[in-house]
């Protein structure tokens, strides 16, 4: 028995050394950790299973016999972060350069299978040279069963993707199904294809972080949620991220000790919105001084800036943010913005996040860009989102809310539960000088002084309809309230709508204008 364990004992430790010694150096020194180390810096001590550590590739090409490496280039298994269960793989870019064949994608597709039977959430760190190409048709058909197997994960348990390195080609499209996506700057990249193959076909240059690294991502293609200083800082942000979701979608999410006053009242929050309808203010002013203090997580945080999402606490509880941002074009909705605003909305309502929205929109993004583009059709996306959500939902219209866009910012109209405006508040079909412009055309024509009898028109108007009483009055606004009482109304209605739930009618899905 004593040859036996010693034997298993070797065995362990030749798959812990992955590709060996050189490559592990290697790996230092580009700045990144292992699989192993991301692992063991991830999970809490102690708590990680393995599963598979002994399986090997079955190729018989290209001297692929000759290289069997224990793991076959994954590591995959389960612990626990912040004590709660959290299943794991790490492509281990010391074997094959971490390369996808038909046994690594079969350990995959087990861990991701078990975090479904078991309703826990799934993180992939992805650190990859894409498909083996020594295995062929085998290692394509592996990638596809990940991507099945991420389809009918979404929305059952939360899947989380880190990019640590390459990801190319067909790697990218599993990371792009789950629900977030992490980089680290200077030493991740995602593209479909890299800058060598498009110099080739197009004739154009472009470096490797300018196509696909971690900036470009989250700020101009928004294929990416966070963009990293450090490996470590990723895995930091994911448990962080982690602790405001539940385990899957039949939980609710996990409530933490409050350590902020429900009852604080921030009279800051008076001062916030200004005085002049066009000044511009930062809408993260207002969030900071309601959620608790410390909270905001936000996502997304440099694409399509003139909307906010986020995760916050208010007394504990987990709920999601949406806000548009009046620094940022106004706070308009335009394409971006809405496909943003709309899938974070859905991962909210998918796995019973509460949705706190701020609004303070003038209206969509007007252009011909934008309407070749699509913004009817993107638009759509975040008033389908809002409609068909059956989450808690609440909403504080702190300044202007005109037109369409007041109906898609979860509007009573389309199933806001608690809907409230500041005094400051502006609910009309839009602004009181396009209004007016609209209205009176003929008399302002005929007007001795046109300007001044304009501005009377709109102090007019606007005393008249772009104010909260006349929607308070309709049963739309459930209460026009000050500032400071914000933190503490929201609160309360939160722990109300505790145990909320909503059926549609039956079918199979909806038809989203995608």
């Amino acid at each position: 028995m004593d040859d036996r364990i010693e034997d298993l004992r070797d065995r362990r430790e030749r798959a812990a050394k992955g590709g060996g010694d050189e490559r592990i150096a290697a790996q230092h020194d580009k700045g990144k950790m292992t699989a192993r180390e991301r692992i063991d810096y991830f999970l809490d001590d102690d708590t990680f299973h393995e599963f598979d550590r002994f399986r090997t590739h079955r190729s018989h090409t290209f001297g692929m016999e000759e290289q069997r490496i224990p793991g076959d280039g994954v590591v995959t298994g389960y612990g626990e972060v912040n004590g709660r269960k959290t299943f794991v793989f790490a492509h281990d870019f010391t074997v094959f350069g971490g390369s996808l064949g038909e046994v690594f994608a079969e350990k995959v597709c087990k861990v991701m299978d078990k975090a479904m039977d078991v309703g826990a959430p799934v993180v992939g760190l992805n650190d990859s040279a894409g498909a083996r190409i020594q295995e062929g048709v085998a290692s394509l058909g592996g990638f596809a069963e990940i991507f099945r197997r991420n389809t009918e994960a979404s929305g059952v348990v939360p899947q989380i993707s880190a990019i640590m390195g390459p990801c190319a080609g067909g790697a990218v499209y599993s990371p792009a199904i789950t629900d977030f996506t992490f980089m680290v700057k200077d030493t991740s990249h995602m593209f479909i294809t890299g800058p060598d193959v498009i110099e080739t076909v197009t004739g154009e240059e472009v470096t490797f972080e300018e196509l696909g690294g971690a900036v470009t991502h989250t700020s101009t293609s928004g294929v990416a949620h966070f963009a990293e200083e450090s490996e470590e800082d990723a895995l930091d942000d994911i448990a962080r991220l982690l602790s405001y979701l539940p385990q899957n979608n039949v939980e609710d999410p996990p409530r933490v000790e409050p350590w902020d006053d429900p009852e604080r009242a921030d009279e800051s929050l008076t001062e916030v919105v200004p005085d002049a309808p066009r000044k511009p203010y930062d809408m993260h002013d207002v969030i900071d001084g309601v959620v608790d203090e410390g909270s905001f997580l936000e996502v997304q945080e440099n694409f399509a800036k003139n909307v906010v999402v986020g995760f916050a606490r208010l007394d504990g509880r987990s709920v999601g943010i949406v806000a548009n941002n009046p620094r940022v074009n106004a706070g308009t909705l335009d394409i971006e913005s809405s496909q943003k605003a709309a899938r974070f909305v859905r991962f909210c309502d998918a796995f019973n996040v509460p949705i706190l929205t701020f609004e303070d929109v003038p209206g969509f993004m007007p252009g011909t860009d934008q309407e070749h583009d699509g913004i009817i059709r993107h638009g759509a996306k975040l008033l389908y989102a809002f409609s068909e959500a059956t989450v808690p939902l609440l909403t504080v219209i702190t300044r202007k809310a005109y037109g369409g866009a007041y109906c898609v910012m979860s509007s009573k109209h389309i199933g806001g539960d608690v809907n409230y405006a500041w005094p400051t508040a502006e609910i009309a079909v839009m602004g009181p000088k396009g209004a007016v412009n609209v209205l009176y055309r003929e008399e302002l024509e005929a007007a001795e002084d046109t300007e001044a009898h304009r501005q009377e028109l709109i102090d007019e108007y606007r005393e008249e309809f772009a104010n909260p009483y006349t929607a308070a009055d309709r049963g739309f606004i459930d209460d026009v309230i000050e500032p400071t009482e914000t933190r503490a109304r929201l609160i309360d209605d939160l722990e109300m709508l505790t145990g909320k739930r909503a059926e549609g009618p039956d079918k199979k899905h909806g038809n989203i204008p995608i």
